[in-house]
C-alpha cells in the first residue's frame, strides 16, 4: 500500500541546536514521501538555512510566543494528506514516521499518537491516556506491539502528546485547526476531543517512537523545574471553558492547584527547587487562571490551506541499519571509522558502546547522525532493571541488537 504524502511541523522557539538535532533525525526517516516545515524564531530559522536545509525544507519565520497560533501558521502551508508534529527538543526513530501516517489508511482515523520515550531514549516517558472534558487524564490500556483505533466523544477522548502525533489534513483544517487561545499547554488535548466529538478515531501506534528531551524554556528548566505557571494556569481556564460545564470549574481548577503545588513541594524537598520560589510561582498560576478566563474566546471555523506545492525531504525512504559493536573506557578509532563509513552509506547506524561496570544505558543521536547507545557491560537499560546485572560480551550485544531492531533493523 501507497503510504500517504506527510507534513511534519516542527515549531521551535530559541532553541537553534535542538532544532538541528531534530532535522538530523528526521533526514534518516524511512517514509519515501515526506516533506518537513519548520516555524521558528528568525534566529533558529537563519542558523537552520546556514547549516544547509534552506532547499531541502520549508522554512517559516514565526516570533510569537503561542505554540497553537505556530501550528496553524504551519498547517497552512502544509500540503501532505497527513500532517505530523514533533517538538524541537525531540528526536524521531527512523521508522517514526511511516509507522505513524500508517493507520490514515482508515477512512475514519483522524488522529494518531506514539509513544515517546525519555532522555535516556530507552525508558518511557508516555505511552498512553484518555483525557476528558475537565483535561484530566485517565490510564488507557494498549496492546504495545500492535496498533489499536479508539472512539471518542466530545468529552472524553484519546489524549495525543505534542511531540509525537498526526491528524489527517482535512480534518485538522475542518475542525479550525488548533485554538490560539492556548498558547502553551492541553492545545492537542482540545483538538482530539473536537476531533472524536466529530466522528473520527484515534489510532494509538505504540512502536512510532520519538526520544523527548525537555530542553530548557521560558517555563521550565532543563531539570523539568517550572519557572512559570502561567501558561499552564491561563490554558486550563481556557480549557474549562471550551468544554466543561460552569458547575465544573471550581472543582476542576482546586485540583488543579493542589497538583501543581504537589508538584513544586516535590521538587523542593529533593533540593531542586528554592522554598522562596514556591509562593511565586502559584501566584503565577493565579494569574494565569485570570488571564485564561478573561480571553476572548472566539468561534473555530474551518481553516483554508494555502494550496503550497508539496515539498519532498531528498534522501528519505527504507535504508538499511547497521549495528557497530564497541568496547572498553576510550572510544575505538575502528568502531568509530565503520560507524562513519556505515553512514556515509546511507545506512542508520548504532554504535553500541560497553563499557565495564555497572553504569545504566543511554542511547541518543549524535549531531554526526549516528546514534550511540553507551552503558555498562553490567548495566541496566530499562529504569525498572536491577541496577547490576551480569551479561556475557556477546549476550548484552544481542539483547541490545534486538531491542533496536524494532526501529533501527540490523544489516
Amino acid at each position: 500500500m501507497t503510504p500517504p504524502r506527510l507534513s511534519v511541523i516542527v515549531v521551535s522557539r530559541h532553541r537553534p541546536a535542538a532544532l538541528l538535532l531534530c532535522l538530523t533525525g528526521l533526514a534518516q526517516s524511512d517514509h519515501p514521501a515526506m516533506e518537513v516545515i519548520v516555524v521558528a524564531d528568525p534566529a533558529a530559522c537563519a542558523a537552520v538555512a546556514a547549516a544547509g536545509w534552506a532547499d531541502r525544507l520549508r522554512i517559516l519565520p514565526f516570533d510569537e510566543a503561542n505554540i497553537a497560533a505556530a501550528r496553524n501558521h504551519g498547517l497552512a502551508q502544509a500540503a501532505g494528506t497527513v500532517v505530523a508534529f514533533i517538538d524541537d527538543d525531540a528526536v524521531p526513530e527512523p521508522t517514526w514516521a511511516s509507522r505513524l501516517a500508517a493507520p490514515f489508511a482508515h477512512p475514519r482515523v483522524g488522529a494518531a499518537g506514539g509513544f515517546v520515550r525519555g532522555r535516556n531514549g530507552i525508558s518511557f516517558q508516555w505511552r498512553a491516556l484518555a483525557v476528558d472534558h475537565l483535561g484530566q487524564d485517565h490510564p488507557l490500556e494498549v496492546d504495545p506491539e500492535g496498533v489499536s483505533l479508539h472512539e471518542g466523544t466530545s468529552t472524553r477522548a484519546v489524549k495525543t502528546q505534542g511531540t509525537n502525533c498526526a491528524f489527517r489534513r482535512a480534518a485538522l483544517l475542518a475542525a479550525g485547526g488548533f485554538d490560539p487561545a492556548f498558547r502553551f499547554y492541553l492545545d492537542e488535548a482540545d483538538v482530539n476531543l473536537r476531533l472524536a466529538g466529530a466522528g473520527h478515531l484515534t489510532a494509538v501506534v505504540p512502536r512510532a517512537e520519538v526520544i523527548h528531551g525537555f530542553a530548557a524554556s521560558a517555563r521550565r528548566r532543563a531539570d523539568r523545574v517550572p519557572t512559570d505557571l502561567t501558561d499552564i494556569g491561563a490554558s486550563t481556564a481556557v480549557f474549562l471553558r471550551r468544554h466543561a460545564p460552569g458547575a465544573d470549574h471550581g472543582p476542576a481548577l482546586a485540583r488543579l492547584r493542589a497538583e501543581q503545588r504537589r508538584r513544586l513541594i516535590a521538587h523542593m524537598l529533593a533540593g531542586r527547587l528554592d522554598p522562596g520560589a514556591v509562593a511565586p510561582l502559584l501566584r503565577g498560576l493565579e494569574s494565569g487562571i485570570a488571564q485564561g478566563f478573561d480571553r476572548t474566546l472566539a468561534p473555530l471555523r474551518p481553516l483554508a490551506g494555502a494550496g503550497a506545492a508539496f515539498l519532498p525531504l531528498p534522501g528519505t525512504g527504507p535504508r538499511p541499519g547497521w549495528l557497530v559493536l564497541s568496547a572498553g573506557l576510550r572510544p575505538d578509532p575502528r568502531a568509530e571509522a565503520e560507524a562513519a563509513a556505515a553512514r556515509a552509506g546511507g545506512a542508520v547506524v548504532t554504535l553500541l558502546r560497553l563499557l565495564p561496570g555497572p553504569r545504566r544505558h543511554r542511547l541518543w543521536l549524535r549531531p554526526d547522525g549516528i546514534w550511540e547507545q553507551r552503558g555498562g557491560l553490567w548495566g541496566a537499560s530499562l529504569r525498572s532493571d536491577p541496577a547490576l546485572r551480569f551479561w556475557r560480551p556477546a549476550d548484552r550485544a544481542l539483547r541490545e541488537a534486538a531491542r533496536l531492531e524494532a526501529t533501527r533493523p540490523v544489516a
